[in-house]
Order: C-alpha cells, then structure tokens, then sequence
C-alpha cells in the first residue's frame, strides 16, 4: 500500500519531468511550446464557454420549473415496469445533460435511501456506465463544427438504454 501511495504521488511530477527533459534533450523550446499549447487551449475554452453556459443554464431552468420532477411523475410509472426506481428516473434525465447535477441527485438518493440499497446500487451502476450524452454530442461536435451528426445521438441512446438496462440487471443479482 506504500508504495502505490508513493506512486500516485511522485507520477504527476515525474511525467512533467519526462516531458521537459525530451523535450530539452530533443532541442524543441519546450516553454514556447507550452505557451502556444497554452494559447489553443483558451481558445477552445472560448469556443466551448456559450454551449457550456448554455447547457447550465437549462439544467437549472429545468429543475427550478418543477418540469423535471412533472416529466419523472409521467415516467414514473413506466419505470417501474422495468424494474427501475422512481426516484433514479431524474437522475438518467439529468445525466444525459450534466454530470455534476446528476451527482447532486446521487448524493440526495445516497442519504436518502443508503448506498448498498437497492435504489442506491442502481443509481450507482447508472452513473458508471451511462454518459453526459447531449453535452459531449454539443461540445465536441460543436468544436469541430459538424452539423451533420448522422447516428451519433442515436447510438449515444442506444448505449444509454444498454447502461440502464445493465444496471437494473447488475443490482437484481447484487443485492
């Protein structure tokens, strides 16, 4: 346990090491290099920043409304015929919009219901195997300006409800 503790710590410093040292031993202007790596890097902070905001903004919007908790309400039965929790169906709404919501959720089912319960052990599968699916469709194909995503959302669903589904499965059998 010492020594992956030493190693988790001293493997940050040493792979900046290793990247400076190549970079000297290859004669690049290493600082140069991180100036414009830099540069690009704020630019796309710039680029990404309205979507991000935007994204934000309608999470808060939808959970301040009450329009999330009318949409689970609807969805609640539904659910249930597939095994899933109610109170699990806001946090697979907001997951395919923002991880750090969707975490907020979590930890309210946690001290709620408990993580080893049945409803905490599917919303924790869930969680690991399910992806912020709007945000990275409009943030990466937003940065590279496709508009034209073919099947990407379909297939983004697809592997949503596989997550799901997985879940539900893995904790009838786990607990």
């Amino acid at each position: 346990m010492r020594f992956l503790m030493f190693l988790s710590e001293a493997l940050v410093p040493l792979i900046i090491f290793y990247i400076v040292g190549f970079g000297i031993l290859s004669k690049r202007p290493v600082f140069d290099d991180f100036i414009n790596g830099a540069k690009d890097g704020m630019k796309t902070v710039a680029g990404i920043l309205p979507t991000l905001i935007g994204l934000m903004t309608a999470v808060g919007v939808l959970r301040a409304s009450g329009f999330l908790d009318f949409l689970s309400g609807l969805l609640t039965k539904p659910a249930s015929l597939l095994y899933l929790p109610a109170p699990v169906v806001p946090v697979i709404l907001i997951r395919m919009v923002s991880n750090s919501a969707a975490i907020g959720l979590v930890l309210d089912i946690f001290k709620k219901y408990g993580t080893d319960s049945y409803i905490g052990m599917v919303t924790s599968i869930i969680m690991s195997c399910t992806e912020t699916l709007f945000y990275c469709l409009s943030v990466y194909f937003g940065t590279v300006k496709i508009r034209k995503t073919r099947y990407a959302l379909t297939g983004a669903l697809t592997a949503t409800i596989a997550g799901i589904a997985a879940s539900v499965i893995l904790s009838r059998i786990l607990v």
